[in-house]
């Protein structure tokens, strides 16, 4: 299924968001800027663009997998609204032991553009049982 997305750039420098392969559910997200990313450091990096796109459906910033695994760097938040029209960004975090480079033009973090249902909330005395219950982590063993 495609979705119309219109995309406005804010920024001469903004590199419109592609899939790297067909079928992939991410749009690869790419820095404007040069940074080195210390050990514990919060930075949000500005992406350059707007985007728009219908109701009914939400943009989520996501992890870049190699990101994690390679470097440490984690994505913070990241949920833009189908009424959201400002620039896009995204806060990276590292949590690795070094320092990790960033360069302009890099793959930082992924966007998925997917459908969301509104919610509506009944207030119950009592919930369904179910098997699990209120069991949190671990419930299942190890």
């Amino acid at each position: 299924m495609k979705l119309k997305v219109k995309i406005k750039k804010l920024q001469a420098a903004a590199i419109t968001p592609s899939y790297g392969h067909p079928g992939d559910a991410g749009l690869d997200l790419h820095s404007l800027e040069d940074y080195n990313l210390r050990p514990g450091e919060r930075k949000i990096f500005a992406l350059g663009f707007a985007l728009e796109f219908p109701e009914g459906y939400v943009a989520l910033v996501k992890d870049k997998g190699s990101l994690p695994k390679n470097g440490g760097l984690k994505t913070m938040g990241g949920v833009f609204d189908a009424g959201y029209r400002g620039e896009y960004n995204t806060q990276l975090i590292n949590l690795g032991q070094t320092e990790y480079q960033i360069k302009t033009g890099d793959k930082i973090a992924q966007l998925l553009i997917v459908p969301v249902a509104s919610a509506e909330l009944e207030e119950e005395a009592e919930l369904s049982e179910t098997s699990r219950g209120e069991g949190r982590f671990g419930s299942t063993g190890r």
